[in-house]
């Protein structure tokens, strides 16, 4: 990666920017229990990027050998849901608000891509990073989530750059594997509790522990833009 071409940087929403992912550790846990079946917490790590619905099929799949019904789908999303409203606000990841601040005052484009379709969304990033819904692929925008390219081929057609101008940052192996199926150069930040090896096979070409060693990596690209 030649830190001076960067024009556009991707990021994920949670466990990149939001400390986000033990609550949807907790709501996976506690949803899914309801029909009997048994989610690991590192599950809600390995399954990040895909849809909700997606991920309660996979779940269902796995653990009780069978598709879910249409109603036992919307009843598991509806529950997850509803305990995520009942969870404690993610806080911001240490460094990022900087991070973001510094990076688009050198020029740089900063989209989020996420397969999170909540609401609220476009006003909390607006209200916290100061990105704008132009720049915001949510899971409403596509037909396919991640590990699918779609949402990465939607953020850099956005872009309006070549590919060697953008790059992606990911915690998770599906995110991983949506941004390099999409010929998109990955930096991964391990937050998470998966091993670093995961999210190295996934695909990621550079691998930072926390959010700390993240931030003084890409501030460098910023020097480099003025």
């Amino acid at each position: 990666m030649e830190a001076s071409a960067i024009r556009a940087i991707f990021f994920d929403m949670d466990g990149v920017l939001y400390d986000s992912m033990p609550n949807h550790e907790y709501t996976w846990i506690n949803s899914l229990k309801e029909f009997g079946i048994d989610f690991q917490p590192e599950e809600a790590y390995m399954n990040e990027g895909r849809t909700g619905y997606s991920t309660i099929r996979i779940a269902f799949q796995k653990y009780l050998n069978r598709q879910p019904t249409k109603e036992e789908e919307e009843a598991a999303y509806q529950l997850k849901t509803a305990l995520m409203n009942k969870r404690p606000a993610a806080t911001i990841f240490p460094h990022m608000q900087e991070l973001i601040h510094q990076l688009k005052n050198c020029g740089i484009k900063i989209f989020v891509v996420t397969g999170s379709r909540q609401p609220a969304l476009v006003s909390k990033l607006n209200t916290d990073f100061a990105i704008d819904a132009a720049c915001i692929i949510s899971g409403a925008d596509v037909e396919q989530g991640k590990p699918h390219p779609e949402p990465y081929l939607k953020a850099w057609e956005r872009s309006g750059y070549n590919k060697n101008e953008c790059i992606v940052v990911e915690n998770a192996p599906m995110g991983i594997a949506s941004a390099k199926a999409a010929g998109l150069y990955t930096i991964a930040v391990n937050t998470g509790k998966l091993n670093d090896q995961v999210l190295l096979e996934a695909g990621a070409d550079e691998l930072y522990a926390d959010s700390k060693q993240l931030s003084e990596a890409l501030k460098k690209i910023g020097h480099e833009k003025r």
